[in-house]
Formats: structure tokens, sequence, C-alpha cells
């Protein structure tokens, strides 16, 4: 239809089709972009030559949907969607959403919670003897036994609550191929991910392992004492080094969990390839008349130029998943894809985004990567940028300026994930002062997540001296080139490590600078990230010592109530949290103090010192709070200019 993959048994019909290789099935409403995951499988396995049919947000009460286009020749392939679907459901707060950005008409309630697991027992009952394989964020990050929010408890490998023969990790071309080669010359179940990187399976026995391999605390051993948990954690992230990472053995009861090592990175030409088979940019015409699929709106007119993060935040997945290493398109890709957007119905001149997981990150941080592998210890960009980093965006800017120039192109935006840190790194101005000129429109959101170097520290982010010094060098290039734009910082609320002190630190800091933000995002314990396993078991994985964590809905609402100090429906909670913490010397009518005390009732006449911190910080000491006084800059300088409602 139009040159999507099938999605019905008439579909396969229309192409002379008696059968699928694979059936795959997805969380979301199928878009054929390469910013969707089930696009990108689907596609690289019908490049290869094999048959796909789409089966996209089945009825999960029975197994109707999965028979209805045949038993599928290889296996049925399963992912919960582009994002988690519990994430997708629940806000922080274990809200329930009342929206659903990959779903037909924004509608809520189309997918199950948990739909990896749920669709596997569906598979499973619709076609006993067809294997089914796992993969996607949902499943990737639930390969090993970890901590369900959730639930509020440790669950299992997603391998062993699902029964499923096997599961893909990361980003998938390689082993999807691999996988599927295996089962072409005859290989089932979990013996056809034997050897082959980027997989997991569980095994009755160690026998026969294709790679050399590591063992982290059982199953059994995490869900007895959470200092096990910890340790599981540092080990599982220690080996995701596609150069030096070995496998991973996990036992769960009588079978272990066998992790093979990382994929090997795609060299530039393949992933010149990946990005330039015949995706159609858009939703699937039968959603049409449901209103579309809203979340195409954000990359419809983007650009996805690199993979990886070697920034590696704790509260972030990234390293878990699609890993440290650094993968990049060439510049003749994106120009292609750029010239394919330019011809799109709809395009009105502007690139809204050419950018990845971090948009200015263009190659690995270093030389030694590519022979050695990322280090194990070490972070590039934390607590300061390593001495061997190379922080250079001329390539980068080389991009930039190629897309700004083609014809039919007005604007080219980068608004994803700019590294500011990075940019610092970077003593040449000339891609800073070309991203303030050509770049943004009016603000670039960045994100220093807090103020506290206590609260930094855990978060796996630099100090925010460096964020200061990065605001006031964007003041003075905005100066230089007349403009007026304004930093957009996101920032996070309890975070483990995070103490009330430290929230009020950072609201007195915003009332500094005359900014409070509009939207604070509370942190959230999803799978697989060095912060969820602090939330859950009081120890920072990195060295073993205690991390104080606000988990009481009580103060995780103040510290996110701080932060937006003038709302009045946050007054009773902040006037609460100020005496909690001791600090009645910011109730009053002074500049630096943040409210007003009741009508008729008189402001403290003595102020208090602050509290110390609740906890130290790990490794026997308490980061150091730099940039913490009052900022050099003029007031509101840097900071996002709240807009006057017409």
């Amino acid at each position: 239809m139009n040159g999507f993959l099938p999605i019905s048994k008439q579909d396969m019909q229309d192409r002379g089709w008696f059968y699928c290789d694979f059936l795959l099935v997805t969380g979301d409403a199928y878009v054929d972009h390469p910013s969707f995951g089930t696009a990108i499988i689907s596609r690289v396995l019908e490049d290869a030559g094999y048959r796909v049919a789409i089966l996209s947000q089945p009825d999960f009460r029975d197994e109707r949907d999965f028979l209805a286009m045949g038993r599928p020749r290889y296996a049925v392939l399963i992912n919960g969607g582009n994002i988690d679907s519990m994430v997708a459901h629940y806000t922080a707060a274990k809200k329930r959403r009342s929206d659903d950005a990959y779903t037909p008409g924004g509608r809520a309630g189309k997918r199950p919670d948990r739909a990896v697991t749920v669709y596997a027992m569906l598979a499973r009952r619709a076609f006993p003897e067809v294997p089914v394989y796992l993969g996607g964020i949902e499943a990737s990050l639930r390969r090993f036994a970890h901590y369900d929010y959730w639930a509020d408890r440790v669950m299992p490998s997603i391998l062993e609550s699902t029964g499923a023969d096997g599961l893909m990790y990361g980003m998938s071309e390689r082993s999807v191929l691999e996988l599927a080669r295996n089962l072409k010359h005859g290989k089932k179940g979990a013996d056809a991910c034997v050897g082959v990187r980027g997989t997991a399976y569980l095994a009755h026995d160690v026998e026969g392992l294709a790679f050399d391999a590591v063992e982290c605390p059982s199953y059994e051993d995490v869900c007895a004492r959470k200092a096990d948990y910890a340790r599981s954690v540092k080990t599982q992230y220690d080996e995701q080094d596609h150069v030096r990472g070995k496998a991973i053995l996990q036992r769960h009861g009588r079978r272990v969990m066998v992790q093979n090592p990382p994929s090997l990175p795609l060299t530039t030409t393949e992933m010149d390839h990946v990005y330039a088979l015949p995706y159609m940019r858009a939703y699937h015409p039968s959603y049409e008349t449901l209103g579309g699929v809203p979340a195409i709106q954000e990359v419809q007119f983007s650009i996805i130029h690199n993979r990886g993060c070697f920034g590696a935040c704790n509260f972030c997945a990234l390293a878990f998943h699609q890993g440290r290493y650094i993968q990049a398109r060439s510049h003749e890709s994106v120009i292609a894809e750029a010239k394919q957007i330019v011809q799109m119905p709809g395009f009105k001149g502007y690139l809204h985004d050419v950018g990845g997981p971090t948009a200015n990150f263009r190659f690995p941080a270093c030389k030694q990567q590519e022979e050695h592998g990322l280090c194990k210890n070490k972070r590039c960009l934390f607590p300061s940028a390593c001495q061997n980093l190379e922080a250079d965006h001329t390539d980068y800017l080389s991009l930039l300026r190629a897309l700004r120039q083609l014809n039919g192109v007005k604007k080219v935006f980068v608004r994803s994930g700019l590294r500011y840190d990075y940019m610092m790194a970077d003593h040449n101005d000339a891609f800073f002062r070309e991203l303030v000129e050509h770049h943004i429109s009016g603000q670039l959101k960045v994100a220093p997540e807090h103020m506290s170097d206590n609260a930094l520290y855990y978060m796996g982010k630099p100090s925010f001296s460096v964020y200061e010094q990065f605001r006031e060098r964007y003041a003075r290039i905005n100066q230089k080139l007349g403009r007026k734009q304004y930093l957009v910082p996101y920032l996070m609320s309890s975070h483990p490590g995070a103490t009330l002190d430290d929230a009020i630190l950072l609201a007195e800091y915003l009332n500094r600078v005359g900014y409070m933000p509009e939207q604070v995002q509370d942190f959230y314990p999803t799978p697989g990230t060095l912060s969820t396993a602090m939330y859950y078991t009081g120890l920072d994985p990195r060295t073993m010592q205690p991390v104080y964590v606000a988990k009481t809905p009580e103060e995780k609402a103040m510290q996110r109530a701080l932060l937006q100090w003038r709302r009045p429906d946050k007054r009773p909670i902040v006037l609460a949290a100020l005496k909690k913490a001791g600090r009645e010397d910011l109730i009053g009518y002074g500049k630096g103090c943040l409210i007003r005390p009741h009508r008729g009732e008189q402001p403290p006449t003595a102020a208090k010192k602050p509290s110390a911190p609740a906890k130290k910080a790990a490794a026997g000491r308490a980061p150091a709070r730099t940039g913490m006084g009052r900022p050099s800059a003029p007031k509101k300088k840097g900071w996002a200019k709240a807009k006057r409602k017409k």
C-alpha cells in the first residue's frame, strides 16, 4: 500500500505473499520513518531479502490479531514501541497519562502495560512452535534482573517472565540480520542467539559460550540484598563496551541468563545504507481518518546524524542501550536525506533538528577508544573533561553550513541534546558563534539539571561552574551579534543524592536570576540506569557508599515545589519545606526571600543559617559546591524570558 510494508492479510495477498518470514509486533502505530525502531528493523530485514509484516498495537485481550496474517516462517519479533510502555502510560508520580503520542489520534489505552510481556505471551499462544524474540528499549533495559518502580520490587529478566527465546538489546541492525541468518540455516530458539553480539538468551548451563564471560549476582541474590543489586548493576555497566566488554551471566534459579557482548558499531558506510532505505517518512495512511500519529510532528522534518553518547549521565539509559561509542553518518548521506525532506508535502523551509542522542558529537571522544574501547572506570566529561578528550566541532559545523546552502532550506535548527560542557571544552568559538547566529530561534534548550554540585555529582553531571561559564559565554556572543536570545534550562528534582537543602539552594539561585521554570522533571526511576540503582538500594554503585534518597511523596513534592515557588498553588508546600529545613529566613519581604508570610503574620525576626546537607557524597567527601554564589551576569541575563500572553 503505497510502499508501506503489509499490515494485513489483504496487503500480503496484494504483494503475492502467502506467508511472511517475520511478523514484527509493536506497541506503537506503524510509522515508516527512521526515527522509529520498527521502521529501521523492518526495512533492514526487507533489504536483506526477507518478507516482513507489521502488526501494530494488536488487541491485547486475545491472540486473534496475531493469527490474522498467518504463521510467520522464521519468528515473531516484538517491541513495546519507541518508548517504554510504562513510561508512556504513567508519570513519575505514577499517575495515568491521558494521551499517547505514538497512537492514532493521540488516544491512550491502545497498548497494554508492560506491552512486550503481554505481546510475547499472546504470540506464544498463537504460534506455539514459532520462536519469539524481543527488542526495543523496553526489552533492552529489562534484560537483567531489574528494579521495577511501578511494582516497587525487583523483577527477573524479561526473558524469564515472558518465556521468549531471545532478546536483542541496543541498536540491532547487525544482530537481527545475524539472527535471521541463523534461523534461515535451521537454528531454533535460544540456539540462534549463541555467538550473536547484541543478544541475550536463557541457557541451562554455561557450556559452549562463544565469548569470555563474567558473572554478576543472581536474581535471587539481588532480590535478597541491595548491595548485591548495586554490584550487579556496576558489572553490567562495566562490560557494555564492544571492544573490551565480556559476556555477562546472571543466574535465575536453575537457568542462567547470558548476555553476549554489545554489537559492533556500524561503520559510516553501513549507517549511510541504513538511512538510505526506502522509508515512506510518514505514518500509515490507514491512520489518517483517526487523526494521524502525533509523534511524527517532532521528527518529520528532522534528521538523525549520529548515535551513542559518551556523556553518560547516570539517570540516562543511553549508555546501557545505545552505548557510549559514537557512530555518525557521512555528510553526503545527511544532505541526501535533507534533499528528500525539501520535496516533502508540507515542508516550509525549516529543518527542525539535525541531531541525535547528543547533537554535537560527531566522532569518538578520543583515538584510544577505537582500539581499546571506552575507559572502564572513567567518564569522558565527568567530573570534568578528560585530558584525552578531542573537543572539536569543525565537522559538525561544516555539515550545518552545507545544509544551510541547500535550495529550499530557509533555516536549520539544532534543538536536541547539545552538551554544553563539550562545547566549553572546545576553545574555538566558531561553532558557538554560528549556533547562536543561525541555528536557534530565540531560545536554546540545555540541561544543567541542577545547580548544587552535591546533586550534580550523583547525576554524573559536571560542576555547575561549567554551566555558569557557558551561560556567560552565550550572553557575550549574543551581545556581540546584537541578538536577544535566552537559555531554557532543563531542571530535575528529587534525584538520588539531592537533599531538601539542595532544592532550596537551587530555588534561591533561580530567584536571584529572576527565572522560574514552567516545567520541572521529577526524577523517574526507569529500568537500567545507575540512578535507579541508587534510588532502590540507597547505594552508589560506583563506590558502594550510601546515598540520600528522597522517596516519600511529601519530600518529593517539596523538592519539586521549591523550583516553582512563585506559583500560588505551591505556596503551602513551599512554606512547609522551608520550615522543615529551618530556612524561615527565606519567608519575608527581602530581595532574597522566596515567599511572603501570610497576611497579618510577621516574618521571622532572625535569619537562620542553612542546615548542612543530609548526607555526604560518595567517596567519603562532599563535592565542592562551586558556582553557588551570586552570578556575575546581570539579572535575567542568559535565562529564558517569560512570554507574555496575548
